[in-house]
């Protein structure tokens, strides 16, 4: 048996990458509007950070960053001005931001694919854990929200913790889920800025990254909830992981 650990090892390591890819999906395709900015580097592969403008269907966007490997910037030549259309995960991470733990959103890009790909510009499909309790409110306009923090698992025993937004019936809905139910959601990635007060006579602008929610579904209920159908064009994807 202990002759056979790496090769169970590996079989764990494969199954585990199966799941993370199931759970976490993401496409977007948008403009890069910033230059690379230095992420991290693992095994000797230069990670880097950029941020991609992606249009919505009212005429307003969302600005989203993506973490991209040397190898696949390279590939592409990428530059402020490209447009990239890519597969990959919405992935979280603690950074030390003026001495205080906060937590980082980003799309972790693991491909390239076509523009056809999809005709939605933004699609997200996460299924995990609700890990917090859901705040529900009312803005001044009567409209629902709910917001709900979602632990996705990913290998090695790593969770991603995504901020959702879910509004009216999504909103009712949510605001009834209890800690440690697991769910299924699609949606897109928003960047929304708001003020966060400093003191008495500074106001500063901060932007946040969540899921805005369109369909939800709790774990019993998830013949209700087709997670290949909402991503879209698994058929293909499936492919281009199949190739990489």
């Amino acid at each position: 048996m202990v002759g056979n650990t790496p090769r169970l090892d590996k079989l764990k390591e494969i199954f585990m990458n199966c799941i993370e890819k199931q759970n976490n999906r993401v496409y977007l395709r948008g403009e890069v509007v910033t230059e690379k900015r230095f992420s991290h580097e693992v095994y000797g592969e230069r990670f880097y950070e950029m941020d991609v403008k992606v249009m919505r269907l009212s005429g307003q966007f969302d600005l989203i960053p993506v973490t991209i490997s040397e190898r696949l910037i390279a590939m592409k030549s990428l530059s402020v001005g490209s447009t990239i259309s890519v597969i990959g995960q919405f992935r979280s991470y603690n950074k030390l931001v003026e001495g205080k733990s906060k937590l980082m959103l980003t799309v972790f890009v693991r491909e390239f694919v076509p523009e056809t790909f999809s005709k939605n510009p933004n699609n997200i499909v996460l299924s995990g854990y609700v890990c917090k309790e859901p705040i529900y409110r009312t803005t001044p306009f009567n409209r629902e929200i709910s917001d709900v923090l979602v632990a996705v698992n990913r290998a090695y025993n790593k969770s991603d913790y995504i901020p959702c937004i879910a509004w009216g019936r999504n909103a009712r809905f949510v605001k009834n889920l209890e800690v440690g139910e697991r769910i299924s959601l699609s949606g897109r990635i928003q960047s929304r800025e708001y003020q966060k007060r400093i003191s008495d006579d500074e106001v500063k602008i901060m932007t946040a990254f969540e899921v805005s929610v369109s369909k939800l579904a709790v774990y019993d209920s998830i013949e209700n909830f087709d997670l290949d159908k909402e991503f879209g064009n698994l058929a293909e994807l499936n492919k281009l992981e199949d190739i990489g």
